[in-house]
């Protein structure tokens, strides 16, 4: 029996690069970063001052009553998934909100919340954190939040795996759909790690740039900060032409895996598993992927064990791909990488346009893919995938099919 197609009906976005898909992806193709110095974070005594922050939020029309027991990225999560629902054009009524859900993957959860907490009573000397600090942290906060400013009464819940949350959640959806329990999902991910006691901690694992991030160039020094959110509408097929919608792609696949490792240093062995898995899932050759998003940190191991392992799984067919890193320019957003790499996939496919990877300076023997080094691609993309590769040797991938 053939399963159910699942597809892309909305998208919706927000990081440095712009408050919206359209702003995001004209940003991408430019290769425009948005990479620079931090100026809404406390500094303090951090050596990192680089990220790439959003410098202000849009007219979100969120309620004051809702917004009070928020955390940014429950906030971030909300902007993106209402732009993902207005283009989808899903009606919310009494007829269809049981059979749609929100799954959000978050990479670590509310710390802006827990940094005001914990000055509030350490520095300042107050007695009790505030009253909204829980509601504010958990990482499924960002779900509840969509599901409640959406009116979705479906499955809704948080999906966490450091910097594969994203694509997790997305699988997660998937599944849900493909198992009956929805007609549709919002999924995707979101993070606003730019606070004082996230960087410090990065700051200790010596793996950020001091100034840019430049993937797969041998000049490369580590990996940038970011924050942001990307929602997708997920369907059924048939859910979805049943009601006219116009469909921007199809999530054609998913592939998983886990190092079983070590926490922090990745295995060329669990991404080839994860991308090896997404093929067979979606039922594709690797001869039928055009297009890469890479997860492309920029840090030295990262970058060479990738492409050993795009080299493992596609063969010879590893010097036609065309592969990029999105993070030279929305920066590495953790929990919300996967998603706002999804918006490049799905815009690649559509438009027949590959982002590039920017601020590449020198090439890189041991990562010797067409890594559209600094400037935008024509091509036909019938297929695209990203990767996503997190501490914890947790690894997620997703095809993306032009309908």
């Amino acid at each position: 029996m053939k399963r159910p197609r699942i597809v892309i009906t909305g998208i919706g976005g927000i990081c440095g690069l712009g408050t919206d898909v359209p702003s995001i992806w004209d940003a991408m193709r430019a290769g425009r970063s948005a990479i620079g110095p931090l100026a809404n974070t406390a500094l303090h005594d951090l050596k990192i001052r680089v990220g790439a922050e959003i410098k202000e939020l849009p007219d979100h029309g969120i309620e004051r009553k809702q917004l009070v027991a928020m955390d940014r990225f429950s906030v971030l999560a909300v902007i993106a998934a209402k732009e993902a629902m207005r283009q989808s054009g899903l009606t919310i009524d009494e007829t269809n909100t049981h059979r749609v859900g929100a799954i959000v993957g978050v990479g670590i959860c509310g710390w802006e919340a827990i940094e005001e907490s914990y000055r509030a009573i350490l520095l300042e000397g107050k007695s009790r954190a505030g009253i909204f600090t829980v509601p504010k942290v958990m990482p499924g906060a960002a779900a509840g939040q969509v599901s409640m400013s959406l009116g979705l009464r479906g499955p809704v819940f948080g999906v966490t795996s450091a910097c594969s949350s994203s694509n997790h959640a997305l699988a997660t959806a998937m599944d849900q759909l493909l198992l009956g329990r929805a007609d549709a999902v919002v999924a995707g991910g979101t993070d606003a790690p730019l606070v004082w006691g996230v960087i410090k901690g990065w700051e200790a694992l010596r793996v950020v740039s001091p100034d840019t991030c430049r993937p797969f160039s041998a000049d490369r020094q580590g990996l940038v900060l970011g924050e942001g959110a990307g929602m997708v509408v997920l369907e059924t097929y048939e859910h979805a032409t049943g009601r006219g919608a116009t469909i921007l792609a199809e999530l054609a696949g998913t592939g998983m895996s886990g190092d079983a490792s070590d926490i922090v240093a990745p295995t060329v062995e669990g991404p080839t598993a994860a991308m090896r898995a997404c093929l067979l899932d979606a039922g594709l050759s690797p001869e039928d992927v055009d297009y890469i998003n890479a997860h492309g940190t920029g840090t030295k191991a990262n970058d060479q064990i990738e492409t050993t392992a795009i080299r493992r799984v596609f063969g010879a067919h590893a010097d036609k791909l065309s592969v990029s890193s999105t993070k030279s320019m929305h920066a590495h957003c953790l929990g919300a990488s996967g998603a706002l790499e999804l918006i490049a996939c799905v815009m690649a496919v559509r438009e027949g346009i590959v982002p590039p990877t920017a601020n590449y300076r020198e090439v890189d023997a041991d990562c010797d893919l067409d890594v559209t080094p600094n400037v935008a691609r024509q091509r036909q993309v019938r297929v695209a995938i990203s990767n996503s590769f997190a501490f914890g040797g947790t690894n997620a991938v997703v095809a993306v099919k032009a309908v």
